[in-house]
């Protein structure tokens, strides 16, 4: 996308819904730190983001693939600091975005939701900022995250305007990078001081059995990206995903740009199952942890817990297995 309509804008984002993997060579591994940096350095591509049709177009791109995976629902992670500091209206950005959306219900029976994150290395006061921005776009972003460089960057920088957020009643979540400096550090922070709902990312928590403990009791899940897990170290994780299986955890499977990365959502299954050797158990209990820690309303939650079981079962049909095998 980014090479096909650099003459009128439209690019990808910084966010999970970019679909210009056909047009855009993907990233290369160079080891956790170097992978990392390329992975952030990709924000120089969004200089020709600038009309609400581009944000539009690049959202529907990644609808339309989505609902071709048969994803039902979708919370898509945006970085408004990426465009506004370049001089691109907030309205401009969210509005596009949520064009998309509301034509994805309608047209394809997709659901999907926005997930605003702040730019870890930028200021606290500017995401500040940007959280106020997003007020009068409340009812359209489900909550808000954090992301980008981690180094320097801790969850504390932005206790105060996490603590805004949650009073404007946002839900909360925030990266806490695969293998990164002072990980296990972060993921406390998030559990103790800023109270997240969930994390993204987030495997390093085994590490510390405490933390494992409490974020078992609190019910919380982790939004674990294999193929960019595989990116950045070399390896998909697939061992801390059994374990955090093992013990209860939910722990879900998703896409992490998946233009850049190489791997939609599906993709990260199947390479997650293919490492594992995962059985229909275990893919059916990531799919039930994705749902119950949606941002979902609960009757929403409730209605495709209960397709999901009937799926199950279908699936675990004599006639089914007769079938396949």
């Amino acid at each position: 996308m980014l090479l096909s309509t650099r003459g009128f804008g439209g690019t990808c984002s910084p966010s999970r819904c970019s679909a210009c993997r056909p047009e855009y060579p993907p990233i290369r591994s160079h080891g956790s730190g170097q992978a990392l940096l390329h992975h952030i350095s990709y924000y120089e591509g969004m200089d020709v983001l600038v009309t609400a049709d581009d944000f539009h177009d690049l959202a529907w791109a990644y609808l339309q693939r989505a609902h071709d995976e048969n994803v039902r629902y979708a919370e898509m992670f945006f970085d408004p600091q990426a465009h506004t500091s370049r001089g691109v209206a907030f309205d401009t950005i969210i509005g596009g975005l949520r064009r998309a959306i509301v034509a994805a219900r309608q047209q394809l029976g997709l659901r999907a939701q926005l997930i605003m994150c702040f730019l870890r290395d930028f200021s606290a006061e500017y995401a500040m900022a940007t959280l106020v921005q997003s007020l009068p776009y409340r009812e359209w972003i489900a909550g808000v995250g954090l992301d980008s460089d981690e180094r320097d960057n801790p969850p504390t920088k932005f206790a105060k305007v996490s603590a805004r957020a949650r009073s404007e009643g946002y839900q909360i979540t925030m990266h806490c990078d695969v293998d990164q400096q002072n990980t296990v550090e972060h993921i406390r922070q998030c559990l103790e001081v800023i109270g997240v709902d969930r994390i993204d990312h987030g495997v390093n928590i085994l590490e510390s059995e405490e933390l494992t403990s409490e974020l078992a009791r609190r019910g919380l899940g982790l939004t674990v990206c294999p193929i960019s897990n595989r990116w950045v170290t070399g390896d998909l994780k697939t061992a801390q995903i059994e374990r955090l299986l093992e013990l209860g955890i939910r722990v879900t499977v998703n896409s992490d740009d998946p233009a850049y990365f190489g791997g939609y959502v599906t993709d990260n299954l199947a390479a997650v199952q293919e490492a594992a050797g995962l059985g229909p158990v275990e893919l059916v209990q990531l799919q039930r942890n994705a749902i119950e820690i949606s941002w979902l309303p609960s009757g929403a939650k409730d209605r495709l817990l209960a397709d999901l079981e009937r799926y199950a079962e279908l699936a675990a049909s004599p006639a089914a297995t007769s079938l396949h095998g």
